[in-house]
């Protein structure tokens, strides 16, 4: 009874607005998840149906739940909404007719609707992302439209605009492409996947299993810190999300200890990013990588893997060498969960988990059947907390704030891959990366290793502007066909990109996780880069280690070699870290770094491949 007045209480508090949203946002999250599930268990559904109705679940929440009430951009916001949404129904309502125009424009009101499409793509974008991807996707449809009056090399024949805005709009050449596909069948069910685990007991499970492994080491905090963003960020997949949730927890504990903000904030930061490169569930752009090698996901998460532990290596040991320079201390026994907590809220990852990995490994099912099952057994464990506890109303609030995280994730990842449709249709259609590869190719001269520089280079720049999603799909697409020209496999050249593109997250002087954690832990911004980059200096070493290592991205092939690589560059990065954060003496910086370069980077004959 006293629940129950509390319950009206709390509802006679809040405004109309906020007793409205308690329930539309769930709803449109309920309707995200449930269109999103039956695809997996329907069977097929055309593509011009499928996609236009995952961009208007999207349109809502980018539209009118992120704008700020009573403003313009709320108002403006329902109009683009009600108009991506009339644009979207056409598509639906044609597809038919439209297959058979083969990305040719007809009439009128197709040119609106393509307009239209193109204009609440690059909104939809810029309100999600910023205004970079969105004036990218720009420049590039204006190449697409005038390119033929550009002289030299970079001019292309003309294509008629009602070819070019067709195939972008009305075929799968642009905004409902390939790209689109993997949102709508790849990223939203494990971004469902993560949402569902994260709203119960998993995100504590992560915590405690973390902080009881590493608590009681000398700057404990910091390294549960990095277990931890390595645990949820497989969860997560996104860099920003694992800062905010992880960081929570871990930076009050590290500044409590007595650690400096500035050094908290670099530890939750480079740890943060490396949560979009660790298995099983990775980053949108792992699932990008899929569509675009033509790969099964578990060959890039075989791939991925003893990176991913270098990277979290890397980030470690750059932790204990700070501890040992200043001396930071490990977590109080009291300050730590107890065994209880631990074994009872392991179950709640362990079991989706381990059903996602079972199905992948052990059946013939894709990797979104494994991610829906395990979904609907977390959903099932949402109703009981770790001590086994039963509440009704319980599980529907955790079902009701999964359904709402998982739709404005997934809204979020469509505006930036639609967006970049957009972009990867223009340079199919004009040729233009043909182009830029050929320009790449010349100023490497050939030489492999300049190349990868120059790659290397782009990724960082652009990324610091764009999500990592978004500039992989970009830097590869230019960069990737340079590369494999000049003799390097398609799958490397892809790790390759994407690496460098997750990096840009710490790399200033945009470097969006450490302004993130930052501002968390009250410190500035430019000192929490400065020790960012020197915990996390190796990792930017670790995509020309599994180039000139490449045993370490193949351990089907020989399990012996990549171990050996794998233990060979991780001696190599921690020697990087004992040469820049705690060096026994000045002279003895540029041997260890001189030593630390021959392991990371050179074979030694451990490969065969």
């Amino acid at each position: 009874m006293g629940s129950s007045s509390s319950e009206d209480a709390l509802q006679a508090q809040m405004t109309p607005g906020q007793r409205a949203s308690s329930w539309i946002l769930p709803a449109l999250g309920f309707a995200s998840v449930t269109f999103h599930l039956y695809l997996i268990f329907s069977g097929l559904i055309p593509n011009l149906i499928s996609r236009p109705v995952h961009m208007a679940l999207a349109l809502p929440w980018i539209f009118i739940i992120g704008a700020q009430s009573g403003s313009w951009s709320r108002k403006s916001g329902i109009l683009l909404c009600l108009a991506g949404w009339a644009a979207c129904g056409f598509i639906v309502v044609n597809r038919v007719q439209l297959d058979d125009q083969y990305g040719s424009l007809q009439g009128e009101v197709q040119f609106v609707v393509a307009l239209t499409l193109i204009a609440v793509t690059l909104e939809m974008a810029r309100r999600a992302v910023k205004l970079a991807l969105p004036v990218v996707a720009l420049i590039a449809l204006l190449y697409g439209l005038f390119g033929q009056y550009l002289p030299g090399e970079f001019g292309h024949p003309g294509i008629p605009a009602n070819s070019l805005l067709g195939t972008l709009t009305i075929a799968e050449g642009g905004i409902w492409g390939s790209l689109t596909g993997v949102s709508v069948n790849v990223v939203a069910i494990f971004v469902i996947l993560g949402a569902v685990v994260g709203a119960g007991e998993g995100g504590f499970g992560f915590m405690s299993l973390a902080t009881v492994l590493a608590g009681r080491l000398r700057a404990g905090a910091a390294k549960v810190s990095v277990l931890a963003s390595a645990f949820f960020g497989s969860i997560s997949g996104s860099a920003s999300a694992n800062v905010a949730s992880t960081g929570a927890i871990t930076l009050p504990a590290m500044k409590r200890l007595g650690y400096p903000a500035s050094f908290a904030a670099a530890v939750e930061a480079v740890a943060s990013s490396g949560g979009q490169i660790m298995p099983p569930l990775m980053g949108a752009g792992a699932f990008v990588m899929v569509e675009l090698l033509r790969v099964q996901y578990l060959d890039i998460m075989a791939a991925a893997f003893l990176p991913a532990l270098l990277f979290f290596w890397a980030a470690w040991a750059g932790v204990d060498r700070f501890a040992l320079r200043y001396g930071l201390k490990g977590m109080r026994p009291e300050e730590l969960p107890a065994r209880s907590d631990v074994v009872s809220s392991v179950p709640f990852f362990l079991v989706p988990f381990g059903i996602l990995l079972i199905i992948l490994f052990a059946t013939g099912y894709t990797p979104q059947f494994a991610a829906a099952v395990a979904i609907l057994a977390a959903a099932v464990l949402l109703a009981v907390d770790r001590r086994l506890k039963f509440s009704f109303l319980d599980w529907g609030r955790r079902l009701a704030t999964a359904a709402t995280e998982a739709g404005r994730q997934i809204a979020g990842i469509a505006a930036i891959i639609i967006c970049a449709g957009l972009i990867i249709g223009v340079l199919n259609m004009t040729g233009l990366g043909v182009k830029v590869t050929s320009v790449i190719v010349g100023l490497s001269g050939g030489e492999l290793w300049l190349a990868l520089l120059l790659t290397a280079l782009a990724c960082l720049i652009l990324g610091m502007e764009v999500p990592t999603t978004a500039a992989y799909v970009i830097c590869v697409s230019v960069a990737g066909p340079a590369l494999q020209e000049l003799g390097l496999p398609a799958l490397h050249a892809h790790l390759f990109v994407f690496w460098y593109a997750l990096l840009s997250t710490i790399t200033p002087p945009v470097c969006g996780t450490v302004f993130i954690a930052a501002g968390m832990a009250d410190a500035p911004w430019l000192k929490v880069a400065g020790h960012a980059m020197r915990i996390g200096l190796g990792l930017y070493l670790v995509p020309l280690a599994f180039v000139f290592n490449p045993a370490l991205i193949h351990p089907e092939a020989s399990l012996p070699l990549a171990l050996a690589a794998l233990f060979k560059i991780g001696l190599g990065l921690w020697l990087i870290c004992r040469a820049l954060i705690d060096p026994p003496r000045p002279a003895w910086r540029a041997p260890l770094l001189a030593a630390a370069g021959i392991l990371v980077v050179f074979a030694f004959g451990l490969d065969s491949l």
